[in-house]
């Protein structure tokens, strides 16, 4: 039994589907999301990012500190169409625990 070695110009990897294209629906949600946080007082400022995956937002990032962290998860449950948040944030000045 012999492996079959690719060329070079062989492309394995497609057609299987390692990257699925986003939801339209995800796409909607992380743009209502974005918004939401670049208009309030609170989280506007802030080194949020936004993602969306089978409409689950995922905030990730840097905030001021923790009243801006729940802000942020509260305006993304507040989003249509949101089935879970995945808050992340992290406070600049928490401390980190010990070892």
């Amino acid at each position: 039994m012999s492996m079959p070695w690719p060329l070079p110009d062989d492309d394995w990897l497609a057609g299987t589907g390692d990257q699925a294209e986003p939801d339209s629906g995800d796409l909607r949600i992380e743009a209502l999301v974005a918004q939401r946080l670049s208009i309030d007082w609170t989280t506007r400022r802030q080194q949020i990012s936004v993602s969306v995956q089978n409409r689950v937002v995922i905030l990730s990032g840097l905030v001021s500190g923790t009243d801006a962290r729940q802000v942020a998860g509260e305006l993304a449950w507040d989003v249509p169409g949101v089935v879970d948040v995945c808050n992340t944030l992290r406070p600049r000045n928490a401390r980190r625990g010990r070892r």
